[in-house]
């Protein structure tokens, strides 16, 4: 790679080190302690300097050196150089750079339960960067070979190390207005989500009643169902840990007191062979330690 041509006259930085630091310490003995050379060294760096700029930088005397007026010139340059090159170096990889943590998880996750909590990560851990990235299809975990992901399921993953997040309780909710419209709820429409999950006919044998006719709208997201369901387009057998926001705030009702709780739910997952950072233990523990709800 060419180096660019204004940084083609710069002199090595271990003369410029050397010339910084003897003309700090005012020593060439001092100098040669403190960088960790003999003193012969730092003499003969300096000289080089010298030679390369074409001018003294320094009186020698009996004890000690002092700059001369083109080294008087010189070092303020100097020494702003190495702290602009320190401040940099610092800033992109000293402890005080922000570590990324990559995080996979249905959309629906990140929105509804993640979201809302994520303040509290920034609090824990004002160093780490959290990235996420919405999953829409199983095999999209593959692709994101994230750190830490958030899975649903019933934990059946080999090879992985696993923790239960979120466990998945059902029951039917619907906005307060469309009640207004039909009283009993079961004739109103029904509103499904896609995918291999427990739906309308297991939760209705469970509960006793009969099944609802089939589903008006279909999506392929619980969030976009929940977003149809609080507009009054029908009833949605909700997820109660992800539509806790919405119950609480009155735009969604709950229409029974049965809960079917399934064996599916929200884990999380990590590789167990991959040696990630160790922030990535830090977040993984901030997200067992969540409060399920509110």
């Amino acid at each position: 790679m060419p180096v660019p041509s204004d940084l083609q006259p710069l002199p090595p930085l271990a003369w410029l080190r050397a010339f910084e630091t003897a003309a700090r310490l005012e020593s060439f003995t001092s100098a040669a302690q403190e960088l960790g050379l003999s003193q012969a060294t730092v003499s003969q760096q300096i000289r080089k300097l010298e030679s390369r700029l074409g001018t003294e930088l320094f009186h020698r005397l009996a004890r000690g050196v002092e700059l001369t007026a083109d080294g008087a010139a010189y070092l303020p340059h100097v020494h702003a150089a190495f702290s602009a090159l320190a401040r940099s170096t610092r800033d992109l990889f000293g402890t005080d750079r922000r570590r990324t943590i990559t995080l996979a998880s249905p959309a629906s996750f990140v929105a509804l339960w993640l979201a809302p909590r994520l303040p509290g990560l920034e609090a824990a851990a004002p160093r780490l960067s959290l990235s996420i990235a919405a999953i829409h299809r199983p095999a999209d975990y593959e692709l994101e070979n994230a750190d830490i992901e958030i899975r649903y399921g019933d934990g059946d993953w080999p090879g992985a190390d696993k923790a239960p997040l979120l466990a998945e309780v059902l029951s039917p909710v619907c906005a307060p207005a469309l009640l207004k419209k039909e009283a009993d709820w079961t004739r109103l429409p029904a509103i499904a989500i896609a995918g291999a999950r427990v739906g309308w006919s297991e939760w209705c044998a469970f509960a006793g009643v009969p099944p609802p006719g089939p589903p008006a709208l279909r999506f392929d997201s619980f969030i976009s169902a929940l977003e149809a369901s609080k507009a009054g387009a029908g009833v949605l057998l909700a997820s109660l840990p992800l539509a806790d926001g919405s119950l609480r705030e009155g735009s969604l009702k709950r229409l029974s007191s049965v809960e079917l709780r399934t064996s599916a739910g929200h884990w999380l997952v990590r590789d167990s062979g991959r040696l990630g950072p160790g922030d990535a233990d830090l977040v993984w523990r901030w997200l067992i330690d969540q409060p399920r709800t509110g």
